[in-house]
């Protein structure tokens, strides 16, 4: 592949930025557009490494009159939105890999035959994707930053350049398309890209199931037939009907923690809203389907369901319409609050899936297997993916909610204090709590509003068909009783719904002690019991890396798995691991099929839950091509993980990370928790402050409104440091760890073995290199001149940026290379190709942040809302906010 971007990516950049230069010049006059172009000039000669451009594009900056600074924002905002976008439609059209990293592109077609010639025989391959289970979960957390108005402007564009592209042998469709990519460009300009409330729960929520509807809804039947299609050439048969490699759940309207917004009637809300969408969907399949199967031929079990008529497969898709219409008006009555005097609705998934079935088995008995497969099929996989909810949702509260209840019970019961008793006596109550037929719940109990708001949800959770919900997660979990609470809270109000109840570990003390809370868990036959043979355990990659720093949180979390396996092994249960991983390397993201394949041997045994959050769910499921490529690279990734699992590390690789991941350690909390003036740089330097009256979701951006840094989410404290570009919290304690090893003999040579032959520890430099391409500490250096004042913290700020370039050093070192990304050359240059459209951004930024701490807050709306843009556009231009 050639170094340069591809010619077509090339095109469409210049397409879409000449479209947005003449809607500037059309509202704003050519001269605005020169100052735009004289800005980027002076960005792109000062990224070449001359200073006086550098200077000259900082002065023309601040010299720009006031009424300038919200629309160039804004322009450069909405080119980098137009970049991502022509970058998404290359990355559908030519089916690049999300990393562009030569080799690293998985195909089914070739890891199928691969695993044959490993020893796996036909029926193992087919087995193994009929039992594969892979739940993407999508999550609500504030880090998509564009309105839903705009993304579907976006997706049009999108559209309108696969029409131009197409449209050689017919110009005139490509004319119609310009046009229509002129008029969606134009729009785009003249929408007000910040939203100007926070959005609700339920606004997250219908933003997730747009998704579904636009994107997956299409691409699901699609990844499927590909499936199909490759297990005939491989093994002579297709998945079995009922399959479902990959399916979806959610948090939008389920995820409590720390977010006093979402309480049950939301939860209740937005359970309605997926089923009222799920029946409005398969509405339009079936009366497709009315339409098409017009067939006489039929079996004798279809015969007796439905008599003798002349149509007998439309006849029961009639019967099956009225239920689901009925089904789609119960929902919308239920959600305005009505009664509901229709008929018989569809409560669960069989109750659809049954009659489609009955249609496709007597197509099949009647030599019809043509049309059984074709769109039949597709509805078919649709229900066995989607049920009749879209997606499972998941609940999720804090530990010491459910602890709270618990107390207070105790306490109106005379039973003692809850909270004062030791883990034993906790365990001991609880156990004999869980197997007493007496209920321990007065029923006309007095408590606190937020214990009855944990009751409440508990309520929620009976009154629902069992297969709309998927996992309760226990955040903060740290002991046993944490889960045993959850445990008995659904015995007591959450009636015959039992859901699988996972603890998340997500500091670095609960990461190394995870393993025994779980055994100690599985010890207890009263558990087991409510249990049964399965354990879900979720691993937190955010806060465990915001406490100990990235590399210490990333063994920390790879031991962790490591003792799980063989824990949920030595008790003979199936465990399935789940990954709270966000967008940023901050946050445990990257490549999600060298982040697989980077687990420990066992951990992925085919079953994995990861957390898709954010602006990652358009990129990687906004549009139905994109879906079904993101859908492969997951199913490939397990696949291998648990037919061709990676070896074990070496024994000395595991001491040597004891030991790197011990010295980064103590070099983050040096900085972050022991250095005074760490907090007062951090508030001064980013636009942690400024980043509250960002709309971008419905949770606070602090765990508690009072305290320090260690309140805050992980999501704000990552944003924040992205923003100014020295993204400190996914390196900060690196390059000490290395250097160190570097100076002792034979230190080099260790870790070039473990880069080279363990796939952990290969994919973790991967993402630091990519990391450090992306930060840029010269710019971090000018927010410091800008914006602060205090000598002691300008040191700081100082000896952070050399711990920086020393990293820097030493990861090429250890990589063998000359710069950073010369493996992965497109990385390198969709980089550089940005950077002079952000760098007048954060300019622009240092500026109004200045201009609104001057003020103190009282910066007028033009600017204020500028200040918003250059937060949209920054994180638009680096493709991640937090």
């Amino acid at each position: 592949m050639s170094h340069d971007l591809h010619e077509s990516l090339r095109d469409n950049v210049r397409i879409l930025g000449d479209s947005l230069g003449r809607t500037i010049a059309d509202d704003l006059g050519q001269g605005f557009v020169d100052k735009i172009e004289t800005i980027r000039a002076h960005a792109k000669q000062g990224r070449q490494g001359d200073a006086l451009e550098q200077r000259a594009l900082i002065e023309y900056l601040r010299q720009l009159p006031e009424g300038d600074l919200l629309p160039v924002t804004r322009a450069f905002n909405q080119f980098l939105n137009l970049a991502n976008i022509a970058e998404q439609h290359y990355r559908a059209r030519f089916r690049r890999v999300e990393d562009y990293k030569p080799g690293s592109q998985p195909v089914l077609g070739e890891l199928l035959e691969r695993a044959r010639q490993a020893g796996n025989s036909p029926r193992t391959l087919v087995e193994t994707l009929a039992n594969m289970r892979v739940e993407l979960v999508l999550t609500a957390h504030p880090t998509e930053v564009i309105r839903r108005t705009l993304i579907q402007k976006y997706d049009a564009i999108d559209d309108c350049l696969s029409a131009i592209e197409n449209s050689d042998d017919y110009p005139e469709r490509g004319t119609r398309a310009k046009g229509r990519l002129e008029e969606l460009i134009s729009q785009a300009w003249h929408t007000d890209e910040i939203r100007h409330e926070r959005p609700t729960p339920v606004d997250e929520a219908k933003w997730g199931f747009a998704v579904i509807e636009n994107s997956l809804w299409q691409a699901v039947p699609d990844f499927h037939r590909d499936l199909d299609n490759l297990l005939l050439k491989t093994a002579g048969e297709r998945l079995p009907l009922d399959a479902a490699p990959i399916r979806y759940a959610s948090w939008m309207g389920g995820d409590r923690d720390g977010n006093p917004n979402v309480t049950s009637r939301v939860t209740r809300e937005v359970l309605l809203l997926g089923r009222w969408m799920a029946a409005d969907l398969y509405l339009r399949d079936l009366e497709q389907l009315k339409t098409e199967l017009s067939m006489w031929k039929a079996n004798s079990a279809l015969k007796a369901e439905v008599g003798e008529v002349t149509e007998p497969y439309r006849e029961l898709l009639k019967r099956l319409l009225t239920r689901i219409e009925a089904t789609r008006d119960w929902a919308k009555a239920r959600l305005d609050g009505r009664s509901f005097e229709g008929g018989p609705i569809i409560e669960t998934r069989d109750q659809l899936y049954a009659p489609l079935l009955t249609c496709y088995r007597s197509l099949c008995d009647v030599g019809l297997d043509t049309i059984a497969n074709g769109a039949l099929l597709d509805t078919l996989r649709r229900v066995a993916v989607f049920g009749v909810t879209l997606t499972k949702l998941d609940l999720r509260q804090e530990a010491s909610r459910h602890a709270q209840v618990i107390e207070e019970l105790t306490s109106a019961l005379e039973l003692g204090n809850y909270q004062q008793w030791d883990e034993a006596q906790r365990q001991k109550f609880l156990l004999a709590e869980l197997e007493s037929r007496r209920p321990l719940i007065p029923r006309r109990w007095e408590c606190s509003a937020e214990s009855r708001e944990v009751l409440d949800t508990f309520k929620v959770i009976a009154q629902e068909q069992p297969e709309a919900l998927g996992t309760y997660i226990i955040s903060m979990a740290a002991q046993p009783s944490d889960v045993l609470t959850v445990a008995l809270l659904m015995k007591e109000v959450g009636g015959r719904v039992s859901l699988p109840i996972a603890p998340l570990f997500e500091t670095l003390a609960d990461l190394n002690h995870a393993g025994d809370v779980v055994d100690q868990l599985l010890s207890l036959p009263g558990y087991r019991a409510v249990a049964g043979t399965g354990q879900e355990v979720m691993i937190g990659y955010s806060d465990s890396a915001k406490d100990a720093g990235q590399l210490a949180a990333a063994w920390a979390q790879y031991r962790a798995q490591e003792s799980l396996v063989e824990v949920c092994r030595s008790h003979g249960v199936d465990l399935t691991l789940f990954h709270g991983r966000g967008g940023t390397v901050g946050r445990g993201g990257g490549p999600a099929h060298a982040a697989i394949l980077s687990q420990p041997p066992g951990s992925v045994n085919g079953s994995l839950r990861v957390t898709e959050q954010g602006e990652m769910i358009r990129f990687k499921f906004g549009q139905p091509d994109i879906a079904l490529r993101s859908m492969e690279i997951y199913a490939c990734a397990v696949l291998e993980a648990t037919l061709l699992p990676p070896p074990a590390p070496e024994p000395q690789w595991r001491d040597e990370m004891d030991r790197l991941s011990e010295v980064a350690h103590q070099a983050y909390t040096s900085v972050v928790r022991k250095d005074p003036d760490f907090v007062p740089y951090f508030r001064s330097v980013t636009p942690e402050g400024a980043l509250g009256r960002l709309p971008l979701g419905s949770r606070p951006t602090k765990r508690r409104q009072d305290g320090g840094v260690e309140t805050l989410r992980a999501i704000p404290w990552i944003f924040a440091w992205t923003q100014i570009r020295l993204m400190l919290p996914a390196w900060l304690g690196s390059g000490e760890a290395f250097a160190r090893r570097l100076e002792e003999e034979g230190g080099r040579e260790v870790l070039q073995q473990m880069r080279n032959q363990w796939p952990f520890f290969g994919t973790y430099l991967d993402m630091l290199e990519m990391l450090l391409a992306k930060a840029d500490v010269s710019i971090a250096a000018y927010y410091e001149h800008r914006l602060v004042d205090e000598p002691s913290l300008k040191a700081l700020g100082q000896q952070l940026r050399d711990r920086f370039t020393r990293l820097e050093q030493v990861l090429l070192e250890v990589l063998q290379q000359d710069e950073l990304l010369e493996n992965t050359p497109l990385i390198r240059q969709a980089i550089e190709v940005r950077n002079p459209y952000i760098d007048p951004l954060h300019g622009l930024q240092a500026e109004l942040l200045q201009r609104n701490r001057d003020a103190d807050g009282a910066i007028s709306a033009d600017l204020s809302r500028a200040l918003m843009v250059t937060m949209a556009g920054i994180a638009a231009g680096l493709r991640n906010t937090g």
